[in-house]
């Protein structure tokens, strides 16, 4: 029980991020934009489309719809490699505190993942 319990706050923590972020994507997309490589193809749009995902992918899971854990699980490996490359960045150009932040960010999408897959469904 204490396991289900887990996921389940687990799952209103990776909504709350989501619905954050993702309005974020929206309203402030600039803020967004350093996070992503100079090679990246269309930054602006896929900002915008990252923060369409995201809020998608929060109003799947508070409707407990059947695709909403995996949708959201692929959006966190989606990102992951933009959150790569702020990491890398962050230790050839930023403060060291800048850096360690960066850095923290990597392992705590774990989590995020793992909760995510493991959010509650409806049941047919």
């Amino acid at each position: 029980m204490a396991r289900q319990t887990l996921n389940q706050v687990g799952s209103k923590v990776v909504i709350g991020a989501f619905l954050v972020s993702g309005a974020f994507h929206l309203i402030a997309p600039s803020q967004f934009m350093p996070l992503l490589p100079d090679w990246t193809p269309y930054p602006l749009v896929l900002v915008y489309l990252s923060g369409i995902a995201e809020l998608l992918a929060a109003v799947g899971l508070i409707a407990k719809l059947r695709w909403a854990p995996i949708f959201t699980g692929l959006v966190l490996l989606a990102v992951w490699p933009a959150n790569w490359w702020v990491a890398i960045e962050a230790t050839n150009d930023a403060e060291i505190a800048t850096a360690v932040i960066a850095w923290l960010r990597l392992p705590l999408q774990l989590p995020l993942i793992y909760w995510a897959l493991k959010s509650p469904v409806k049941k047919r």
